[in-house]
């Protein structure tokens, strides 16, 4: 489904860390500054109430579906900034023993919740002395969601996702892809402009990634470039480093104009 209106959305980029009271302070600024900015739909970053050293942390602040401060604060803060808010991610409970999920949630402008997703692919990577393993304290989700907000219909992924075009196929035509990510300086040096770009280009609709990025307590550097990309690629804003809001305008025009001149999505021979 395509909005016929114009909707300007913002990323937030944040520097997380230990204190989940400070990191959803922060938040909460930066949503405010959005608003400010006359976004309707707010995107957090992944791991937005904590980043921390003790890869065991993420248990400690795990919540019930429904229930819990961290799901109390978005609700409350979509409500009252009075915008969509997808809610980064946030660890929710699992069906694995000590392990959680990592979840985005979103809330209407009223503070309903609308929709759900459990990240699907589980991030792993080893160089040198660099090594992340998400899977030793994350349980995988397994479905592709999707929700309809103002700006037409959204499709949900979180960061690794991106390596796999394959969800976003599944997604159906939508509107707008967004990626809350705390993409590694490492990785994302090397990879992070290139496949958002393509993913809009492949989707022919906007992406808009919201990222850590900066140096973190204990040390962790995340790449951070939190940014907003039409369907032809075109980046239309973006924030290299450092806490701050990406906004920019989703134009229902530009994608029917770009489908109409490159029908890519209609002249797909493998589904």
């Amino acid at each position: 489904m395509t909005s016929s209106q114009a909707c300007r959305i913002a990323a937030v980029q944040m520097v997380s860390g230990p204190d989940v009271a400070a990191n959803l302070a922060e938040a909460d600024r930066l949503i405010g500054e959005a608003a400010a900015a006359g976004a309707g739909l707010v995107v957090l970053p992944e791991y937005f109430p904590l980043i921390s050293t003790d890869e065991r942390a993420k248990l400690r602040i795990c919540e019930r579906d429904g229930e819990g401060p961290i799901q109390a604060f978005l609700k409350d803060a979509a409500r009252r900034h009075k915008v969509w808010l997808v809610g980064g991610s946030c660890p929710l409970t699992a069906d694995v023993p000590d392990k959680v999920r990592n979840s985005t949630l979103v809330f209407d402008d009223t503070g309903r919740r609308v929709a759900r997703y459990d990240k699907i692919h589980l991030f792993g990577f080893q160089q040198g002395v660099e090594r992340y393993d998400e899977s030793a304290t994350i349980e995988a989700g397994s479905d592709v969601v999707t929700f309809e907000a103002p700006c037409g219909s959204v499709g949900l992924s979180i960061c690794y996702d991106l390596r796999f075009p394959e969800i976003f196929r599944a997604m159906g035509e939508v509107s707008l892809i967004v990626l809350p990510a705390a993409f590694t300086y490492t990785t994302g040096r090397a990879h992070w402009d290139v496949l958002l770009r393509a993913r809009a280009i492949e989707n022919q609709c906007y992406v808009l990634a919201s990222a850590q990025g900066g140096v973190h307590a204990g040390g962790r550097r995340t790449w951070g470039d939190s940014l907003i990309i039409d369907p032809w690629g075109e980046v239309l804003a973006r924030r290299a480093e450092g806490p701050g809001v990406v906004v920019a305008d989703i134009d229902p025009a530009r994608i029917a104009e770009v489908r109409a001149s490159l029908p890519a999505l209609k002249h797909r021979k493998i589904s």
